[in-house]
Order: C-alpha cells, then structure tokens, then sequence
C-alpha cells in the first residue's frame, strides 16, 4: 500500500468522528458578525487532516471515556490551530493555504489577525464550558507557548546560524505543544490519573515533533499540487528549517557565503531557490532527518505501553505511524 493510501485508509475508518467534528466546526463558527462567520468558514472548514481532534478523541477513549460531549470539545484542538494558521500566514504574507487563497489574501492581513484572536478566544471559551479548570489551565499554556514560539521562529527569521536545538525549541513550541495537549485533554476529560495524563502528553508531544520534522522534509520533497503549498515555502519565506540546518556544514564556506548572498536581496531568482533545493535534497539531509523522525515516532510509542490493548490504542499507534508515510 503507497503512503497516499495509506493515510486515506486511516482517516477514512474515522469517517464517523470525522463527520461529527465537522458538523461541531460547523455549529461552533456561529457569531453576529457575518464577517467573522465567513472567515471562520473559509478557515476552518478548509480542507484538513483534523488530527488533533481525532487524537483528542482516541486519548479519550484510550482512558475509557464515551461521552457524548467529545466531538464537541474537539473542534476545540482543530479551533486554536486554525487560529495559529491565521497568525502565521500574515508574519509570512503566505497566499496559499491548503490549495486555497490565504485568508489574508482575501479580507487583509487586519482581518485575518483579528479573526485569529476570535478563534482563540471562542476555544477558550468551548474549554470554560467543559466544567475543568485542568482542561482550560493546559489549553491556555498552550496557546501562550505556541505565541512564543511564532515569536522565536519570527526572531530567527534569515538567521542562518539558527542551530538544530533553537529549531526544536520553535517546531515543539508552534507544533508540538498543540498535539501534546489535545492527548493530555482526552485525559483529563476522562479523569484518568495522572499518570495516563502525562504519558498521552509525552505521547503527543512526540508525536508533534516527528510530525513536524516530516512537514519540513515535505517542503524540499514534494510538490505544490500535493502538499497543498508552495515547495520551499519555508525557504521563500527566510525560515532556516532542519534540512538546511543540517545541509550548510556539509558544504565549502565559499559556497555557504555564496547561498548567504542570494538571500540578502530584496528579491532572490527562482532559480536561486531551485538551487538551494536541490543542494538540499542531495546531501543526505532529508535521510538524516527521515532517520530522526522515526526515532521520535518509536520514543512515542513507548508511552502507551502503560494502556492495555484496546481499539483506541491500536489507534493511536497506527495514526503515529501513518504521520512518517504521509504525503501532505
């Protein structure tokens, strides 16, 4: 079975919680301000993996909590990432987004800061009605690290001596955080004990990470038609993600200096960036990264060994897994 297939078989035996979060999304985008309910729409109802409220879902339900209440919390995870999209797409003047015109693009960059903060405050105010001061602490120490990390990451913005353990302090900030709290929410809805808490947390916070890593490979792999954005997004927009990190050691300091010089233009040429690309996909970087991801995705499962065997946890583990094979 091909990667496509794969992940579309995963996701398509969710079918049932996938449909439900999308008919929460849907109730959820209500506001008295037109504006606000269609930027909302054209955000969240987007094409998406929903994974993070599909792992809130299955960390629930790996805990042994039913209730009827979980696909209306989810859209809580899916919410606060759609939020950090907004934000991250004006810091980056991005104009696609999951093969769509930028939310940016369309009402302006005021707009769609201002809809970020509606989506933040509406999730926050989905994790009130949930009744658990835990659920809504860990959701706001979420958001307030995932600001820090767009912060950092905006801070290191053409900065070519970024080392790989600032990048990982940005990917588990803007990325990992968010996947480790929908796991430590699932739970805390559940009242599991604190234990289970910390190991689906640990979980996801591996996840995240490997899942990350893999995104920043698909942006010197694959193609705009697939991965739904330009390839070397990140690259265009002066992002010094780990392929490049890892690529600039292995080259003469000539023509490090030399890639340096492309990027100080006001306006580099496409074939600069085809240039770095290719030196990129050809100096055993993206192995090396593949390499790490795995590593990440077996730290990962160590994790659930605690659980006893359930649907949920064969889940979780091949949802863990299907994230290396994934082709957007």
């Amino acid at each position: 079975m091909n990667s496509r297939n794969l992940n579309i078989h995963i996701f398509e035996r969710h079918k049932v919680h996938l449909e439900k979060i999308e008919h929460e999304l849907s109730k959820f985008l209500a506001s008295r301000v037109n504006l606000a309910e269609d930027m909302g729409r054209h955000t969240l109802l987007a094409r998406g993996k929903r994974l993070r409220p599909l792992i809130f879902i299955l960390s629930a339900q790996i805990c042994g909590y039913h209730g009827e209440d979980l696909h209306r919390f989810a859209v809580v995870f899916e919410t606060i990432h759609a939020a950090s999209l907004l934000h991250d797409d004006v810091l980056d003047n991005a104009e696609i987004r999951r093969k769509k015109p930028a939310a940016n693009q369309l009402w302006g960059n005021h707009a769609a800061i201002m809809e970020g903060d509606f989506l933040y405050a509406k999730a926050s105010r989905m994790a009130l009605e949930s009744g658990n001061l835990s659920f809504l602490e860990v959701l706001v120490d979420t958001i307030m690290q995932m600001a820090e990390g767009q912060i950092l990451e905006l801070t290191h913005t053409n900065t070519w001596q970024t080392s790989r353990e600032t990048y990982m302090e940005i990917i588990k900030a803007k990325t990992a955080v968010l996947i480790s709290a929908a796991c430590a929410c699932g739970a805390i809805l559940s009242k599991a004990e604190e234990k289970k808490r910390e190991h689906l947390a640990r979980f996801g916070l591996n996840i995240g990470i490997a899942f990350q890593l893999i995104d920043d490979l698909l942006d010197y792999t694959s193609s705009a038609e697939v991965f739904g954005k330009p390839v070397g997004k990140d690259l265009r927009e002066g992002k010094v993600t780990l392929p490049l990190i890892y690529t600039l050691p292995r080259i003469q300091p000539s023509e490090r200096e030399k890639l340096k010089g492309f990027f100080k233009q006001p306006q580099p040429e496409e074939d600069d960036f085809k240039y770095v690309i290719e030196l990129v996909r050809s100096n055993g970087a993206l192995e090396r990264i593949q390499q790490e991801a795995e590593s990440f995705m077996d730290e990962a499962e160590t994790f659930l060994d605690i659980f006893p065997d359930s649907p949920a946890k064969s889940d979780l583990l091949e949802l863990n897994r299907s994230l290396m094979d994934r082709t957007y």
